[in-house]
């Protein structure tokens, strides 16, 4: 009996936690700390908070991987969830290990814009596209995360003659088109934005720079 505690305890997956961008939610757990739980299958259920039954994720249902998407079952984005993970190995069953509260409104992170950059022999303008969330209209299009959220594009602009790191604010606010105008001709300068949600004062990462060559 000793030897399948042991074992119960060693398989138990450590970490459980939930993972989102644009509402592209994962559950991801490390395996336990035993070497043989390298060899584990793993078990995953969620619930929404104050609900008393844990529903299973079928797809998710004695699986090698340790990480499990749950976008579909979080689409509900007001709600908070729990999800749980438990491993078996060797006919022995570890306990459940449990993650924290995950409210996709309030953590999922929020990715940078997609960037197009058009020149002219002095000036730029840069297109903005906000980032998608994986859910569709009825139509099929997907609804972008401006949906959800009041925000704000951060433009940067990168001069490359003077310093690759420096980056400078030309542009914060809602257009989608912004024109950087009186810029030297025969420089590269490379353009990079992030999304920002002033409610939760969050940015997002950098979008992969885009360069020209005026």
């Amino acid at each position: 009996v000793l030897e399948s505690q042991d074992l119960q305890d060693s398989i138990k997956p450590q970490k459980v936690e939930f993972h989102s961008l644009n509402f592209n939610t994962t559950l991801h757990w490390q395996p336990g700390w035993a070497r043989e739980a390298r060899d584990a299958l793993y078990f995953v259920q969620y619930k929404v908070y104050g609900q008393s039954t844990w529903q299973n994720k079928d797809s998710c249902w004695g699986i090698p991987s340790h990480v499990c998407d749950l976008t579909h079952e979080t689409s509900d984005i007001q709600e908070p969830y729990y999800g749980r993970v438990r491993a078996t190995l060797a006919g022995v069953y570890s306990n459940w290990s449990l993650s924290s509260r995950f409210t996709p409104w309030r953590d999922t992170m929020i990715g940078p814009p997609m960037v197009t950059v058009v020149h002219s022999n002095k000036s730029i303008t840069v297109k903005l596209q906000a980032p998608h969330s994986p859910y569709k209209r009825k139509r099929g299009s997907k609804i972008t995360m401006t949906n959800y959220f009041d925000l704000l594009y951060q433009v940067f602009i990168i001069n490359n003659l003077l310093d690759e790191q420096h980056r400078v604010l030309v542009y914060e606010g809602k257009d989608k088109i912004i024109k950087i105008q009186d810029l030297r001709p025969g420089v590269s300068y490379c353009i990079v934005a992030k999304t920002y949600m002033p409610m939760l004062d969050r940015s997002s990462a950098y979008s992969s720079r885009q360069c020209t060559m005026l």
